[in-house]
Formats: C-alpha cells, sequence, structure tokens
C-alpha cells in the first residue's frame, strides 16, 4: 500500500482538543460551571520550542546571575524565581510548563499562571500536561472543519414561480433582463 501524498498535502486538518476535568480546581472556577481546563495538541515547531526552552533555562539562569553579580543573591533568585527558572526546575518540567501555555485553550495560561499551578496542584498540572501529550500524539483531525461560529437563521424564502406557472427567472411581459 502506497502513502497518498497528493491527498494528505491537499487535505485540511483541525486541532484536536480535550476537557480536563480538574474538580480540584472547582473553587476558581464560576459558580455552576463544569471544572474543566480545554486543551489541544500541540504542532511540531511547539514541541521544539518547548524542547529549546528547557536547553535555555539553563543558560537564562547563568546570564541572570552575571547580570546581577553585584546585586544581592536575594534579587537575583527573585528574578529567577519570577520567570519560572530558578535553576531547580527539571528541564522535563520546564517543557510541560511550555506544552500548558501553549496548548491551554480555555483557559488561557500565562507563564505565571502555569507556574503557581504547577507548583499548587502538580497533581492536576501532570494530568492537564499529559493530555496534551496525548493529543499531540493523536496528531490534528483530518478532513473536519471548525465551525465558524453561530449559524444565522435566514427569512423564508419567497416561491420563485410566477402564477402563470413558468419559473419567475424567464423574462415576462412586464420584466426586463435588467430585473432579473
Amino acid at each position: 500500500m502506497k502513502f497518498d501524498a497528493k491527498k494528505f498535502l491537499k487535505t485540511k486538518f483541525t486541532q484536536r482538543t480535550h476537557p480536563v476535568p480538574v474538580p480540584d480546581l472547582r473553587q476558581f472556577f464560576p459558580e455552576g460551571e463544569e471544572a474543566v481546563w480545554i486543551v489541544r495538541g500541540l504542532t511540531g515547531q511547539e514541541l521544539g520550542r518547548a524542547d529549546a526552552a528547557a536547553d535555555n533555562q539553563k543558560s537564562i539562569a547563568a546570564l541572570i546571575s552575571g547580570l546581577t553579580s553585584d546585586s544581592s543573591k536575594e534579587k537575583a533568585q527573585a528574578v529567577k524565581d519570577l520567570l519560572g527558572i530558578g535553576g531547580n526546575t527539571p528541564a522535563a518540567i520546564v517543557q510541560r510548563i511550555e506544552h500548558l501555555i501553549m496548548a491551554s485553550v480555555d483557559p488561557e495560561c500565562t507563564r505565571d499562571l502555569a507556574v503557581k499551578l504547577c507548583e499548587t496542584y502538580p497533581v492536576e498540572f501532570l494530568t492537564i500536561t499529559n493530555k496534551i501529550v496525548e493529543l499531540t500524539g493523536k496528531g490534528q483531525i483530518p478532513g473536519k472543519l471548525q465551525p465558524s461560529g453561530v449559524t444565522q437563521v435566514s427569512d423564508q424564502a419567497l416561491p420563485c414561480v410566477a402564477p402563470e406557472g413558468d419559473s419567475c427567472t424567464k423574462p415576462g411581459p412586464t420584466s426586463s433582463p435588467k430585473d432579473i
């Protein structure tokens, strides 16, 4: 069996998304709303950026230490912590933080939110990022179009038959071709 590259290249793909239940975060959702974090799969470029972020973490931490060498160590550490690159963070966690930032659909996730979620709710953080990895592994969905929004309801069409039984697209005795 041969792979149909032409068909593959012509196919439209959509992101695979999934709601992840986060019941322990219920208090941070509006009353009566389901506590779910909606995520999507990542693209190859996004995976590469997450890998690069993990590699760059140590370089950035060293740069901040060098720039703040005249300052106090607490100040340098505070800047590193603010950026989520305290130096103690394993590369796998840095990658997952990047995954969460890029793949969160609802709520949108900032770096501050991702770092705080990782620190305060590590099980939920891992559950959400595991789903991102799973969706990424499944790839995008071929052939489905995303809805463009709310469907507009149109008025009922008028019948297109003249009283004589002819189609109203035929010029009649009182119409001209411009009227059609």
